[in-house]
C-alpha cells in the first residue's frame, strides 16, 4: 500500500511539473492590444509629446529665418520745411519735403543664406529624432508589455503551486494523526506550503510592478483601455 502511494506521489509531482513546464506567454500575447498601448503611448507619454514640441518649434523658425532677410534693410526719412531756403551750407544737396534713403547691411545679408540653410538642419534634426524617439518609445511598450504578461503567467504558477502544496500539507496532517509519518515529514510540508505562499505574494507586488509600469507609459490604466 505505501508503495502505491508512492508511486501515485511521484506521478502527481511529474503531471505537475509537466504542466508547469507547459506554462508560455506565447499564447497570452494579444497583439491588437499591444498595439493600442504603443498608440497610447505616443498619444499621451511626456517626452513624446516634449519631442513634438521641438518639431514645430523647429518648423516655426523656418518662416520667421525667411522673414528676417528684410532685417538687412533700415530705411530713414528727411524732412524740411517748405518755408525754409533750400541752400545749405552744411549739405548742400538738401531740398525742401520729404527725403527718404535706404541703408543695406552687407554683413547681414551675407549672413542669411547661412542662417535659413541652418533653420532647415534644425527642422529636419528635430524630424529624425522624433522619428527615432518614436521607434524606442514602441519598443518600451513592449517590454513592458511582455513584463506584464511575464507577471500574470507566473503569478499562475505560483498560485497552482500553493494549492498543491496545501493539498500535500493536508494530506500529511492526515498521516500525521494517524501516526503513518514523522513529526519531521510533517513539518516539511507545512515548510513547503509557506514558501509556496511567499512566492505567491511575491509574484502578486511582481504583477502589480508591472501593471504600474505599463500604465505609465500609456498615460492610463488598463482597465480604461477598449
Amino acid at each position: 500500500m505505501k508503495n502505491l502511494f508512492k508511486i501515485a506521489l511521484i506521478a502527481l509531482m511529474f503531471i505537475n511539473f509537466s504542466t508547469h513546464a507547459q506554462e508560455s506567454i506565447i499564447g497570452e500575447i494579444k497583439y491588437g492590444d499591444l498595439e493600442k498601448y504603443i498608440a497610447l503611448a505616443k498619444q499621451n507619454y511626456p517626452r513624446r509629446k516634449a519631442m513634438n514640441e521641438t518639431v514645430v518649434k523647429a518648423k516655426a523658425e523656418l518662416p520667421i529665418t525667411a522673414l528676417s532677410y528684410l532685417d538687412i534693410f533700415n530705411g530713414s526719412y528727411f524732412y524740411r520745411p517748405q518755408q525754409k531756403t533750400v541752400l545749405d551750407p552744411i549739405n548742400p544737396y538738401n531740398v525742401n519735403g520729404f527725403q527718404f534713403g535706404i541703408n543695406v547691411n552687407l554683413g547681414s545679408f551675407l549672413q542669411k543664406p547661412f542662417a535659413a540653410k541652418k533653420a532647415k538642419s534644425d527642422y529636419k534634426i528635430a524630424q529624425y529624432q522624433a522619428e527615432e524617439y518614436e521607434l524606442g518609445l514602441a519598443v518600451e511598450v513592449k517590454k513592458r508589455y511582455y513584463v506584464y504578461i511575464q507577471q500574470i503567467s507566473q503569478l499562475k504558477i505560483y498560485t497552482q503551486s500553493v494549492q498543491d502544496n496545501k493539498n500535500v500539507a493536508d494530506n500529511q496532517l492526515y498521516k500525521f494523526e494517524k501516526g503513518e509519518i514523522t513529526l519531521d515529514t510533517y513539518n516539511q510540508s507545512r515548510i513547503n506550503l509557506t514558501n509556496a505562499n511567499t512566492s505567491k505574494i511575491q509574484a502578486e507586488v511582481n504583477l502589480l510592478g508591472a501593471k504600474d509600469a505599463l500604465e505609465e507609459i500609456i498615460g492610463v490604466k488598463l482597465s480604461e483601455v477598449k
